[in-house]
């Protein structure tokens, strides 16, 4: 009951927020922010996430690392079905259920994506999108700290998917002996996510990099640009519209 009671807060927070700030991407205090934030996020990703997905992949294999992704991969899923039941597309949650059913035990947890095989295709979707469907207001482009690009009821739909992940019921269901152990679990499985994320987008992030003039700029204008596609409420002559931009924030992130 607390957990429904965070995510109802967490919504009612994306709708305040969502609603009643500025959406002006020129507001001098929060484009202040922004840059500054995301020059914070460059800093750590330079001294820590970067080496460390290169240290990743220097002591792993391509078909290692693929099993990771999967492994992360199916863990979306329960988040998935539970949204596709929110958005009234019964047949994509059955879909989902399929899916992490079917990988999470002939796939040995995940990593071996076996219901793509049988038909049951990736379908993913999450609280971001079914607040979007309600019709709930985006919210201005902001920098979160670590995470970066994000609007306000993106971040609401982050925190709310993290509450369907399995990892984050593991640890109080899993059999531990010690909470040290329990946390051991849980963040040193979600720090291997986001290292595994990092390692994955490796050349992507550099070639963006050494590409741009100005890479807050840019980031910023291909975020906005393909969050368009979901903010069918508010312009669906925009959603409809071909992104302008060749990649996709939001293309399988799993952490």
């Amino acid at each position: 009951m607390k957990k429904i009671n965070v995510i109802c807060f967490l919504i009612a927070v994306s709708m305040f927020w969502g609603g009643t700030a500025r959406a002006d991407d020129n507001d001098s205090a929060l484009e202040s922010y922004n840059r500054t934030m995301y020059d914070i996020n460059t800093t750590l990703d330079d001294y820590i996430m970067k080496p460390l997905a290169k240290g990743y992949r220097a002591v792993t294999t391509p078909f290692i690392r693929e099993r990771v992704r999967n492994f992360f991969s199916n863990l979306r899923e329960p988040a998935s079905a539970i949204n596709h039941t929110l958005q009234g597309n019964l047949a994509e949650s059955g879909n989902s259920v399929g899916r992490f059913a079917v990988n999470s035990t002939l796939g040995l947890l995940g990593t071996f994506d076996v219901a793509n095989g049988w038909g049951l295709k990736k379908s993913r979707t999450g609280l971001d999108e079914t607040l979007a469907k309600w019709c709930v207001p985006d919210g201005p482009f902001i920098v979160l700290p670590f995470f970066g690009p994000s609007t306000p009821r993106n971040t609401v739909g982050m925190v709310g998917d993290a509450l369907a992940d399995p990892i984050y019921w593991g640890k109080y269901y899993a059999t531990f002996s010690e909470d040290w152990e329990r946390y051991s679990f849980y963040y040193g499985l979600t720090a291997l996510g986001f290292v595994s994320l990092r390692e994955e987008n490796l050349e992507f992030l550099d070639d963006l990099t050494s590409s741009s003039v100005d890479v807050y700029g840019t980031i910023k204008s291909a975020f906005i640009q393909n969050r368009l596609k979901l903010n069918v409420c508010a312009d669906k002559d925009a959603a409809d519209a071909p992104a302008s931009y060749d990649f996709d924030f939001d293309d399988d992130e799993d952490y």
